[in-house]
């Protein structure tokens, strides 16, 4: 299996430790220091400016995974590899696209499915509307199998409620009757691997654990794994957020992933964020250890 990813950051990081055993992967990041340290995971860098590698590699390639965001123009991935795409007249057989549950808007609480009604409220979610029809209107003309994946909150080794605890910035907004849903990393790598190259599993799936939480909680708990005292509670007040913030915090949804467990055979091995922390602090260790 050779798979291509479009955005080489977290989750292809996350993609190349937990890859299964003869699987080639390549990696297309702006980041020189980024494309360096691929070869560390043994992943073949490529400069998305590149007019030879570039082309050579997705000439190859079994499946293509497309993670950078949409900017205000649309979707990079789409504006540097459709051309390419239509020179050669082959599309990989397989397509995946990372979009974001933000899609489907503010629900009160309530919960949502992939044939739920798309509502986005931020531009970035209209974006990643876009791109997710950009991107389906490709895979229909070129005839390959799209998945569409819609997450959450990544968290991981690095990036998590730990890091922000450490540093002082972590804050305990009490707003009655909000959740979020997440994902570890590694679970998300682990469903993309269980989803590549299977055109049986094409459409829309949710990944994201079993839990929605409120902020708070988990914040508090991450704060109990390090052995120091929560941030105190605050009110919810927008005035005291950023602008991205207040956008994040408009929104409540409860997400479901119940598809992805019944046409993956998918299993969270993190179905909290209770585990996943742990895990993560436990990595964090390790690796400093």
């Amino acid at each position: 299996m050779k798979l291509l990813v479009f955005g080489f950051g977290f989750t292809g990081q996350a993609l190349a430790r937990l890859r299964p055993d003869g699987w080639r992967i390549a990696g297309v990041s702006r980041d020189p220091e980024r494309r360096r340290a691929m070869a560390d995971q043994d992943v073949v860098a490529l400069d998305p400016t590149d007019t030879q590698d570039l082309p050579r590699a997705l000439a190859e390639t079994d499946a293509l995974l497309i993670a950078a965001p949409p900017d205000a123009e649309g979707c990079p991935g789409l504006r540097t590899l459709a051309p390419l795409l239509d020179r050669n007249g082959r599309a990989p057989p397989w397509i995946g696209y990372l979009s974001t549950t933000g899609v489907y808007g503010d629900r009160d609480g309530g919960w949502v499915f992939e044939d739920s009604e798309l509502r986005p409220v931020s531009p970035e979610a209209e974006r990643r509307v876009g791109a997710e029809l950009e991107w389906a209107e490709l895979a229909k003309r070129s005839g390959a199998h799209l998945a569409t994946f819609r997450l959450p909150g990544i968290y991981g080794p690095g990036r998590s409620p730990l890091d922000r605890v450490r540093a002082g910035d972590a804050r305990r907004l009490i707003k009655p009757g909000h959740v979020f849903s997440r994902i570890h990393v590694d679970d998300l790598a682990l469903a993309l691997t269980a989803a590549v190259g299977r055109p049986d599993c094409a459409g829309v799936y949710n990944l994201c654990d079993d839990l929605p939480a409120a902020a708070s909680d988990v914040t508090a708990y991450a704060a109990g794994l390090l052995g120091v005292q929560p941030p105190p509670e605050e009110p919810y007040d927008p005035a005291t957020l950023s602008p991205m913030a207040r956008r994040f915090w408009s929104e409540t949804k409860r997400v479901s992933n119940a598809k992805a467990k019944a046409a993956l055979g998918w299993r969270p091995m993190y179905p909290t964020y209770r585990e996943g922390l742990a895990a993560v602090l436990a990595a964090e260790r390790l690796n400093a250890g």
